[in-house]
Protein backbone atom coordinates (compact mmCIF):
# COMPACT_ATOMS: atom_id res chain seq x y z
CA UNK A 1 0.00 0.00 0.00
CA UNK A 2 2.69 2.54 0.88
CA UNK A 3 4.31 3.41 -2.19
CA UNK A 4 1.01 3.04 -4.69
CA UNK A 5 -0.45 5.40 -1.69
CA UNK A 6 2.13 8.12 -1.64
CA UNK A 7 1.90 8.18 -5.21
CA UNK A 8 -2.18 8.37 -5.30
CA UNK A 9 -1.95 10.87 -2.63
CA UNK A 10 0.90 13.00 -4.95
CA UNK A 11 -1.42 12.62 -7.95
CA UNK A 12 -4.19 14.37 -6.10
CA UNK A 13 -1.70 17.76 -4.37
CA UNK A 14 -0.79 17.94 -8.29
CA UNK A 15 -3.69 17.97 -9.44
CA UNK A 16 -5.62 20.51 -7.16
CA UNK A 17 -2.60 21.92 -5.45
CA UNK A 18 -0.27 21.95 -9.22
CA UNK A 19 2.42 24.85 -7.48
CA UNK A 20 2.66 23.27 -3.78
CA UNK A 21 6.28 21.85 -4.21
CA UNK A 22 7.47 25.37 -5.12
CA UNK A 23 8.60 27.96 -2.87
CA UNK A 24 6.00 30.92 -2.34
CA UNK A 25 8.08 34.19 -4.72
CA UNK A 26 8.27 31.07 -7.71
CA UNK A 27 4.54 30.73 -7.25
CA UNK A 28 4.37 34.32 -7.80
CA UNK A 29 6.51 34.40 -10.81
CA UNK A 30 4.66 31.31 -12.31
CA UNK A 31 1.62 33.53 -11.79
CA UNK A 32 2.86 36.83 -12.96
CA UNK A 33 3.67 35.21 -16.46
CA UNK A 34 0.64 33.37 -17.02
CA UNK A 35 -1.24 37.25 -16.41
CA UNK A 36 1.29 38.75 -18.46
CA UNK A 37 0.32 36.03 -21.52
CA UNK A 38 -3.32 37.06 -20.66
CA UNK A 39 -2.75 40.94 -21.41
CA UNK A 40 -0.72 40.13 -24.37
CA UNK A 41 -3.19 37.79 -25.86
CA UNK A 42 -5.89 40.97 -24.99
CA UNK A 43 -3.71 43.73 -26.55
CA UNK A 44 -3.25 41.24 -30.04
CA UNK A 45 -7.09 40.46 -30.48
CA UNK A 46 -7.66 44.35 -29.78
CA UNK A 47 -5.09 45.25 -32.72
CA UNK A 48 -7.22 42.61 -34.66
CA UNK A 49 -10.25 44.57 -34.13
CA UNK A 50 -8.12 47.48 -35.33
CA UNK A 51 -7.51 49.28 -31.66
CA UNK A 52 -4.32 50.27 -31.22
CA UNK A 53 -3.57 48.41 -27.59
CA UNK A 54 -0.26 47.30 -27.83
CA UNK A 55 1.65 49.02 -24.97
CA UNK A 56 5.41 48.50 -23.70
CA UNK A 57 6.23 44.02 -23.73
CA UNK A 58 3.10 43.77 -26.00
CA UNK A 59 0.76 44.13 -23.47
CA UNK A 60 -2.92 46.34 -23.55
CA UNK A 61 -1.69 47.81 -20.16
CA UNK A 62 0.72 47.84 -17.32
CA UNK A 63 0.68 44.79 -15.18
CA UNK A 64 1.66 45.11 -11.27
CA UNK A 65 3.11 42.32 -9.36
CA UNK A 66 0.92 39.69 -7.82
CA UNK A 67 -0.07 40.73 -4.65
CA UNK A 68 0.88 37.82 -2.06
CA UNK A 69 -1.61 36.08 0.24
CA UNK A 70 -1.23 37.36 3.55
CA UNK A 71 -1.98 33.41 4.26
CA UNK A 72 -0.38 30.47 2.53
CA UNK A 73 -1.64 27.10 4.16
CA UNK A 74 -5.13 26.01 5.18
CA UNK A 75 -6.59 29.70 3.92
CA UNK A 76 -9.43 27.98 2.29
CA UNK A 77 -12.90 29.01 4.09
CA UNK A 78 -14.81 26.42 2.22
CA UNK A 79 -14.25 22.71 0.86
CA UNK A 80 -16.46 20.54 -1.00
CA UNK A 81 -15.96 16.91 -0.55
CA UNK A 82 -17.06 13.72 -2.44
CA UNK A 83 -18.20 10.33 -1.80
CA UNK A 84 -16.98 7.69 -4.01
CA UNK A 85 -14.46 5.01 -4.47
CA UNK A 86 -11.13 5.51 -3.26
CA UNK A 87 -7.61 3.85 -4.20
CA UNK A 88 -8.46 0.70 -1.70
CA UNK A 89 -12.06 0.29 -3.51
CA UNK A 90 -13.73 1.59 -0.64
CA UNK A 91 -17.27 3.13 -1.92
CA UNK A 92 -17.73 5.06 0.78
CA UNK A 93 -14.20 7.36 0.81
CA UNK A 94 -14.60 10.69 1.29
CA UNK A 95 -12.12 13.20 -0.71
CA UNK A 96 -11.56 14.50 -3.63
CA UNK A 97 -11.45 13.60 -7.31
CA UNK A 98 -8.27 12.58 -9.21
CA UNK A 99 -8.49 11.33 -12.65
CA UNK A 100 -10.68 11.88 -15.49
CA UNK A 101 -14.08 10.13 -16.32
CA UNK A 102 -13.26 9.86 -19.98
CA UNK A 103 -9.91 7.76 -18.78
CA UNK A 104 -12.04 5.89 -16.48
CA UNK A 105 -9.11 6.12 -13.82
CA UNK A 106 -11.16 8.09 -10.97
CA UNK A 107 -10.63 7.42 -7.56
CA UNK A 108 -11.62 9.29 -4.38
CA UNK A 109 -8.61 10.43 -2.40
CA UNK A 110 -8.64 11.77 1.14
CA UNK A 111 -7.56 15.30 1.55
CA UNK A 112 -5.43 15.19 4.56
CA UNK A 113 -2.06 16.34 3.27
CA UNK A 114 -3.15 19.05 1.13
CA UNK A 115 -1.45 22.55 1.70
CA UNK A 116 -4.61 24.51 1.12
CA UNK A 117 -6.76 23.11 3.59
CA UNK A 118 -7.41 23.85 7.45
CA UNK A 119 -6.99 20.84 9.32
CA UNK A 120 -10.95 21.35 10.37
CA UNK A 121 -12.06 20.77 6.82
CA UNK A 122 -9.92 17.46 6.84
CA UNK A 123 -11.59 16.34 10.50
CA UNK A 124 -15.35 17.11 9.54
CA UNK A 125 -14.74 15.05 6.30
CA UNK A 126 -12.87 12.21 8.88
CA UNK A 127 -16.15 12.24 10.41
CA UNK A 128 -18.16 12.14 7.83
CA UNK A 129 -16.71 9.27 6.15
CA UNK A 130 -16.65 7.46 10.03
CA UNK A 131 -20.37 8.06 9.80
CA UNK A 132 -21.74 6.69 6.25
CA UNK A 133 -19.36 3.69 6.78
CA UNK A 134 -21.13 2.86 9.60
CA UNK A 135 -24.62 3.64 7.70
CA UNK A 136 -26.46 0.49 6.27
CA UNK A 137 -27.16 2.88 3.34
CA UNK A 138 -24.81 2.71 0.35
CA UNK A 139 -22.77 6.16 -1.17
CA UNK A 140 -24.52 7.53 -3.84
CA UNK A 141 -22.29 7.22 -7.07
CA UNK A 142 -24.21 7.42 -9.67
CA UNK A 143 -27.37 8.74 -9.19
CA UNK A 144 -29.50 5.81 -11.92
CA UNK A 145 -27.62 2.94 -9.50
CA UNK A 146 -29.32 3.89 -6.38
CA UNK A 147 -27.25 4.81 -3.01
CA UNK A 148 -27.78 7.75 -1.04
CA UNK A 149 -24.60 9.81 0.49
CA UNK A 150 -23.54 12.47 -1.35
CA UNK A 151 -21.43 15.71 -1.01
CA UNK A 152 -20.36 17.41 2.25
CA UNK A 153 -19.19 21.19 1.82
CA UNK A 154 -17.65 22.39 5.32
CA UNK A 155 -17.30 26.29 5.51
CA UNK A 156 -15.53 27.76 8.29
CA UNK A 157 -14.77 31.23 9.28
CA UNK A 158 -11.76 33.25 11.31
CA UNK A 159 -14.58 33.25 14.28
CA UNK A 160 -14.26 29.38 14.28
CA UNK A 161 -17.84 28.86 13.14
CA UNK A 162 -17.96 25.70 10.97
CA UNK A 163 -20.90 24.87 9.07
CA UNK A 164 -21.15 21.58 7.49
CA UNK A 165 -23.60 20.76 4.98
CA UNK A 166 -24.52 16.72 3.80
CA UNK A 167 -26.02 16.31 0.29
CA UNK A 168 -28.47 13.08 0.15
CA UNK A 169 -29.92 11.20 -2.67
CA UNK A 170 -33.43 10.17 -1.29
CA UNK A 171 -34.51 7.69 -4.12
CA UNK A 172 -37.23 5.92 -3.08
CA UNK A 173 -37.42 6.25 0.58
CA UNK A 174 -40.20 7.91 2.46
CA UNK A 175 -40.71 10.76 5.21
CA UNK A 176 -40.11 8.43 7.66
CA UNK A 177 -37.33 6.39 6.63
CA UNK A 178 -35.77 10.36 5.20
CA UNK A 179 -36.03 11.18 8.92
CA UNK A 180 -34.32 8.91 10.48
CA UNK A 181 -31.33 9.10 8.62
CA UNK A 182 -31.29 12.74 9.45
CA UNK A 183 -31.82 12.18 12.91
CA UNK A 184 -28.93 9.61 12.90
CA UNK A 185 -26.47 12.40 11.43
CA UNK A 186 -27.46 15.05 14.09
CA UNK A 187 -26.89 12.68 16.67
CA UNK A 188 -23.57 11.50 15.38
CA UNK A 189 -22.32 15.01 15.41
CA UNK A 190 -24.18 16.03 18.45
CA UNK A 191 -23.16 13.48 20.72
CA UNK A 192 -21.45 10.49 19.03
CA UNK A 193 -17.50 10.65 17.40
CA UNK A 194 -18.87 13.91 15.13
CA UNK A 195 -19.02 15.71 18.13
CA UNK A 196 -15.30 16.78 18.42
CA UNK A 197 -15.90 18.57 15.06
CA UNK A 198 -17.94 21.27 17.32
CA UNK A 199 -20.05 22.25 14.15
CA UNK A 200 -21.88 25.22 14.56
CA UNK A 201 -24.45 24.40 11.79
CA UNK A 202 -25.55 20.99 10.19
CA UNK A 203 -27.50 21.18 7.25
CA UNK A 204 -29.40 18.22 5.27
CA UNK A 205 -30.32 18.62 1.21
CA UNK A 206 -32.11 16.44 -0.28
CA UNK A 207 -31.17 16.50 -3.69
CA UNK A 208 -31.56 14.37 -7.09
CA UNK A 209 -29.32 16.91 -9.25
CA UNK A 210 -25.24 17.59 -9.22
CA UNK A 211 -25.92 20.96 -8.16
CA UNK A 212 -28.92 22.19 -6.28
CA UNK A 213 -29.65 25.71 -5.09
CA UNK A 214 -32.29 26.32 -2.12
CA UNK A 215 -35.17 26.91 -4.31
CA UNK A 216 -34.52 23.86 -6.49
CA UNK A 217 -34.65 21.95 -3.02
CA UNK A 218 -34.25 23.68 0.57
CA UNK A 219 -31.23 23.69 2.86
CA UNK A 220 -32.46 22.04 5.92
CA UNK A 221 -31.08 22.96 9.48
CA UNK A 222 -30.63 19.59 11.25
CA UNK A 223 -29.14 21.52 14.24
CA UNK A 224 -27.05 24.92 15.79
CA UNK A 225 -27.29 27.69 14.16
CA UNK A 226 -28.76 28.77 10.51
CA UNK A 227 -25.68 31.27 9.71
CA UNK A 228 -21.81 31.70 10.36
CA UNK A 229 -20.42 34.81 10.83
CA UNK A 230 -16.95 36.06 9.44
CA UNK A 231 -15.33 39.59 9.70
CA UNK A 232 -13.87 41.09 6.87
CA UNK A 233 -12.47 44.89 6.62
CA UNK A 234 -14.02 45.77 10.06
CA UNK A 235 -17.50 44.28 9.32
CA UNK A 236 -19.32 41.47 9.93
CA UNK A 237 -20.53 39.39 7.57
CA UNK A 238 -23.40 36.64 7.58
CA UNK A 239 -22.96 33.62 5.46
CA UNK A 240 -25.91 31.32 4.28
CA UNK A 241 -24.79 27.64 3.11
CA UNK A 242 -25.18 28.09 -0.58
CA UNK A 243 -23.86 32.09 -0.56
CA UNK A 244 -20.57 32.69 -2.37
CA UNK A 245 -17.68 34.19 -0.69
CA UNK A 246 -14.43 34.63 -1.36
CA UNK A 247 -12.60 31.54 -0.74
CA UNK A 248 -9.58 32.79 0.77
CA UNK A 249 -10.89 35.84 3.78
CA UNK A 250 -7.42 37.27 4.03
CA UNK A 251 -6.76 37.79 1.02
CA UNK A 252 -9.96 39.20 0.00
CA UNK A 253 -9.28 41.69 2.15
CA UNK A 254 -6.24 43.04 0.84
CA UNK A 255 -8.14 42.52 -2.34
CA UNK A 256 -11.28 44.59 -1.78
CA UNK A 257 -8.89 47.30 -0.05
CA UNK A 258 -7.17 47.56 -3.21
CA UNK A 259 -10.29 47.71 -5.22
CA UNK A 260 -11.46 50.88 -3.49
CA UNK A 261 -8.45 52.80 -3.83
CA UNK A 262 -8.29 51.63 -7.97
CA UNK A 263 -12.33 52.88 -8.04
CA UNK A 264 -10.74 56.72 -7.24
CA UNK A 265 -14.60 56.97 -5.56
CA UNK A 266 -15.40 60.36 -4.06
CA UNK A 267 -18.11 60.90 -2.29
CA UNK A 268 -20.44 61.63 -4.98
CA UNK A 269 -19.74 58.62 -6.77
CA UNK A 270 -22.54 55.70 -7.10
CA UNK A 271 -20.75 51.74 -6.84
CA UNK A 272 -22.48 49.43 -8.91
CA UNK A 273 -21.58 46.20 -7.66
CA UNK A 274 -22.42 43.78 -10.05
CA UNK A 275 -22.87 39.97 -9.40
CA UNK A 276 -22.23 41.03 -5.43
CA UNK A 277 -23.02 37.87 -3.76
CA UNK A 278 -23.34 38.68 -0.08
CA UNK A 279 -22.47 42.43 -0.51
CA UNK A 280 -19.16 42.49 0.64
CA UNK A 281 -17.15 44.13 -1.85
CA UNK A 282 -19.94 46.78 -1.66
CA UNK A 283 -20.61 47.12 1.96
CA UNK A 284 -16.54 46.90 2.36
CA UNK A 285 -16.43 50.40 0.08
CA UNK A 286 -19.56 52.02 1.20
CA UNK A 287 -18.34 54.67 3.71
CA UNK A 288 -15.82 55.78 0.63
CA UNK A 289 -19.42 56.60 -2.11
CA UNK A 290 -22.25 58.11 -2.12
CA UNK A 291 -24.23 55.08 -2.64
CA UNK A 292 -24.03 51.50 -3.67
CA UNK A 293 -26.19 49.29 -5.71
CA UNK A 294 -26.08 45.45 -5.54
CA UNK A 295 -27.15 43.17 -7.93
CA UNK A 296 -27.06 39.35 -7.34
CA UNK A 297 -28.55 35.84 -8.48
CA UNK A 298 -28.50 34.06 -5.69
CA UNK A 299 -31.95 35.25 -3.15
CA UNK A 300 -30.19 33.70 0.11
CA UNK A 301 -27.07 35.86 -0.67
CA UNK A 302 -29.11 38.81 -1.33
CA UNK A 303 -31.61 38.39 2.10
CA UNK A 304 -27.65 38.46 3.55
CA UNK A 305 -26.65 41.43 1.84
CA UNK A 306 -29.27 43.40 3.27
CA UNK A 307 -28.88 42.09 7.27
CA UNK A 308 -24.91 42.41 6.45
CA UNK A 309 -25.67 46.34 5.69
CA UNK A 310 -28.37 46.44 8.82
CA UNK A 311 -26.18 44.78 11.07
CA UNK A 312 -23.04 46.97 10.14
CA UNK A 313 -25.00 49.86 10.15
CA UNK A 314 -24.73 51.15 6.43
CA UNK A 315 -27.55 52.56 5.07
CA UNK A 316 -26.73 53.89 1.65
CA UNK A 317 -26.87 50.49 0.07
CA UNK A 318 -29.38 49.13 -1.82
CA UNK A 319 -29.33 45.41 -3.05
CA UNK A 320 -31.81 43.35 -6.11
CA UNK A 321 -32.22 40.23 -6.52
CA UNK A 322 -32.34 38.41 -10.14
CA UNK A 323 -30.27 37.96 -12.76
CA UNK A 324 -28.03 40.89 -13.48
CA UNK A 325 -29.14 40.73 -17.29
CA UNK A 326 -32.93 41.31 -16.19
CA UNK A 327 -31.53 43.35 -13.73
CA UNK A 328 -29.31 45.68 -14.75
CA UNK A 329 -30.42 46.69 -18.83
CA UNK A 330 -33.92 48.81 -16.96
CA UNK A 331 -31.58 49.57 -14.17
CA UNK A 332 -29.18 51.54 -16.42
CA UNK A 333 -31.36 52.18 -19.17
CA UNK A 334 -33.64 54.51 -16.77
CA UNK A 335 -30.24 56.02 -15.09
CA UNK A 336 -31.13 59.60 -15.01
CA UNK A 337 -28.42 60.48 -12.00
CA UNK A 338 -25.73 62.78 -12.49
CA UNK A 339 -23.30 61.24 -10.33
CA UNK A 340 -20.35 59.44 -11.29
CA UNK A 341 -21.07 55.90 -11.79
CA UNK A 342 -18.35 53.45 -11.11
CA UNK A 343 -18.66 49.58 -11.62
CA UNK A 344 -17.40 46.66 -10.15
CA UNK A 345 -17.46 43.46 -11.61
CA UNK A 346 -16.78 39.78 -9.91
CA UNK A 347 -18.83 37.50 -12.17
CA UNK A 348 -18.65 33.45 -12.00
CA UNK A 349 -15.88 31.61 -14.53
CA UNK A 350 -19.04 32.02 -16.83
CA UNK A 351 -18.13 35.63 -17.21
CA UNK A 352 -20.90 38.12 -17.81
CA UNK A 353 -24.02 37.83 -19.89
CA UNK A 354 -23.74 39.49 -22.94
CA UNK A 355 -26.86 41.63 -22.36
CA UNK A 356 -24.63 42.92 -19.00
CA UNK A 357 -21.72 43.94 -21.03
CA UNK A 358 -24.87 45.79 -23.45
CA UNK A 359 -25.90 47.54 -20.76
CA UNK A 360 -22.88 48.70 -19.22
CA UNK A 361 -21.18 49.64 -22.53
CA UNK A 362 -24.34 51.84 -23.61
CA UNK A 363 -24.35 53.63 -20.25
CA UNK A 364 -22.85 57.07 -20.60
CA UNK A 365 -22.67 57.16 -17.08
CA UNK A 366 -19.97 54.12 -16.65
CA UNK A 367 -16.68 56.04 -16.74
CA UNK A 368 -14.59 52.91 -14.84
CA UNK A 369 -15.03 49.38 -14.59
CA UNK A 370 -13.26 47.54 -12.62
CA UNK A 371 -13.69 43.29 -13.73
CA UNK A 372 -12.58 41.03 -11.36
CA UNK A 373 -11.95 37.38 -12.95
CA UNK A 374 -10.49 33.83 -11.41
CA UNK A 375 -10.34 32.67 -14.96
CA UNK A 376 -9.19 35.68 -17.18
CA UNK A 377 -7.85 33.27 -19.89
CA UNK A 378 -11.66 31.75 -20.20
CA UNK A 379 -15.15 34.09 -20.80
CA UNK A 380 -14.35 36.95 -19.57
CA UNK A 381 -11.48 37.21 -21.99
CA UNK A 382 -14.94 37.51 -24.27
CA UNK A 383 -15.93 40.11 -22.19
CA UNK A 384 -13.30 42.16 -22.36
CA UNK A 385 -13.04 42.10 -26.22
CA UNK A 386 -16.86 42.81 -25.81
CA UNK A 387 -16.15 45.97 -24.18
CA UNK A 388 -13.14 47.31 -25.48
CA UNK A 389 -13.95 46.66 -29.54
CA UNK A 390 -15.52 49.64 -31.57
CA UNK A 391 -18.81 50.54 -31.96
CA UNK A 392 -20.94 47.26 -33.66
CA UNK A 393 -24.02 48.69 -33.98
CA UNK A 394 -24.80 44.97 -35.59
CA UNK A 395 -24.39 43.67 -31.72
CA UNK A 396 -26.18 46.78 -30.60
CA UNK A 397 -22.69 47.68 -28.63
CA UNK A 398 -23.22 51.46 -29.40
CA UNK A 399 -21.25 53.28 -26.35
CA UNK A 400 -18.14 54.19 -26.77
CA UNK A 401 -15.60 51.46 -26.01
CA UNK A 402 -13.37 51.14 -22.86
CA UNK A 403 -9.46 50.44 -22.60
CA UNK A 404 -7.84 48.74 -20.34
CA UNK A 405 -5.95 51.41 -17.94
CA UNK A 406 -3.95 48.91 -15.11
CA UNK A 407 -4.01 45.06 -14.31
CA UNK A 408 -3.28 43.88 -10.67
CA UNK A 409 -3.07 40.40 -9.75
CA UNK A 410 -3.80 39.14 -6.11
CA UNK A 411 -2.70 35.57 -5.36
CA UNK A 412 -6.29 34.18 -3.49
CA UNK A 413 -5.35 30.41 -4.28
CA UNK A 414 -1.77 29.73 -3.26
CA UNK A 415 -0.19 26.74 -4.68
CA UNK A 416 -3.05 26.45 -7.22
CA UNK A 417 -2.24 27.70 -10.89
CA UNK A 418 -5.18 30.59 -10.24
CA UNK A 419 -5.00 33.86 -9.46
CA UNK A 420 -7.50 36.96 -8.80
CA UNK A 421 -6.91 39.52 -11.89
CA UNK A 422 -8.49 42.72 -11.02
CA UNK A 423 -8.43 44.90 -14.52
CA UNK A 424 -8.95 48.35 -14.45
CA UNK A 425 -11.10 49.88 -17.85
CA UNK A 426 -12.03 53.24 -18.06
CA UNK A 427 -13.40 55.78 -21.06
Amino acid sequence: MGHCHDAVLSRLANAVTPLWRLPYQEQLQVKHESQRKVLQTLASRLEELGIDAQKPGGLCCPLQPVVPSPIINGYRNKSTFSVNRGPDGNPKTVGLYVGTGKARNIVCVKANHLENMPPKHKQVAQCYEEFICGSPLDSCILFHAGGHWRELVVRTTSRGHTMAIVTFHPQELGQEALAAQKALLKEFFTCGPGAVCALTSLYFQESTMTRCSHEQSPYQLLQGEPHIFEELCGLKFRISPDAFFQVNTAGAEVLYQAVGKLCQATGDTVLLDICCGTGTIGLSLARQVSKVIGVEVVEKAIEDARWNAAFNGISNCEFHSGKAEAVLPQLLASWEDARPLVAVVNPSRAGLHYRVVRAIRNCRSIRRLLYISCKPEGEAMRNFLELCCPPDPRKKLTGEPFAPVLAVPFDLFPHTVHCELVLLLSR
